[in-house]
């Protein structure tokens, strides 16, 4: 994160991780994906310090996350993703480093295209899902799309960045800032720019305040802009990705030619 950013939210009033909790868990809702330049992002800051409180627990505004994908050996889920298929889902064990927890995450659309996230809380963060976690997902996609998910998963990818999250003074709105992203499996490392932000937005309907703050300095959503899929791609582990080029681009990671490992204990194989 840059001086100048950090500086700006340092100003905003702050929210507990309780209050949070009880004021904007939104599990259900429409979220809009924006990567921004430090230089574009800074501006409205201000607007946001107006409306928003951060998020601090400890003295702290900024928490680590680091993230674990799993997927089948054909990679489905994401093959399901870049085919804008309407049933499609992700899993992922996402570990909360700074408080030293984990949850087993499954993410879903329902039939309003809303983002529905199901979560267990795990001890471990083994690579191999538990027999409990395993039907914990099964159920999850049963609830959404009638069956079961009924494939074998694997890790494939993790990702780690550093995450503050604001919260409306008004109504459950709230909005994630991310920065410093990494993506790595047994074989490569990528890394966004520094100077790159990930803002993701969460609202009832997929128009909050935030959005409309954007828009007003001309900052649109970026279209495709998984951070698992962009993570696949960029660890060169598909051949097809132009989907989700756009969104590599703004976010710069290709700093070096993809290259496609035929065979891993991590790696997903080529399709």
């Amino acid at each position: 994160m840059t001086t100048d950013i950090a500086t700006a939210l340092a100003s905003f009033g702050t929210i507990s991780l309780e209050t949070l909790n009880a004021k904007a868990a939104m599990l259900e809702r429409l979220d809009n994906k924006y990567i921004v330049p430090a230089h574009r992002l800074l501006p409205v800051l201000g607007r946001f310090g107006e409306l928003f409180d951060v998020l601090e627990i400890e003295g702290s505004r900024a928490f680590t996350y680091a993230t674990e994908y799993h997927d089948s050996c054909d990679a489905q889920m994401y093959r399901d993703h870049h085919q804008g298929r309407r049933k499609r889902c992700k899993v992922r064990v996402r570990t909360y480093l700074d408080a030293g927890y984990s949850f087993l995450e499954v993410k879903l659309k329902d039939l309003r295209d809303r983002t529905v996230k199901k979560r267990l809380r795990i001890e471990t963060t083994s690579q191999e899902l538990s027999p409990d976690a395993l039907e914990f997902i099964d159920r999850c996609h049963q609830e959404i799309y009638g069956t079961p998910l009924g494939q074998t998963l694997r890790p494939v990818i993790q990702m780690r960045y550093s995450r503050m999250t604001l919260v409306a003074k008004e109504g459950g709105e709230r909005m994630t800032i991310d920065a410093s992203l990494s993506f790595r499996n047994s074989a490569h490392q990528r890394h966004a720019a520094s100077d790159r932000f990930i803002l993701e937005t969460k609202s009832a309907r997929g128009n909050g305040v935030a959005d409309s703050i954007l828009r007003g300095q001309h900052v649109h959503p970026t279209k495709r802009c998984s951070k698992y899929c962009m993570g696949m791609a960029a660890l060169g582990l598909v051949e097809r990705y132009n989907r989700f080029l756009p969104a590599l681009k703004k976010l710069q990671v290709f700093e070096q030619p993809l290259r496609v490992r035929k065979s891993s204990k991590t790696a997903t194989q080529r399709f």
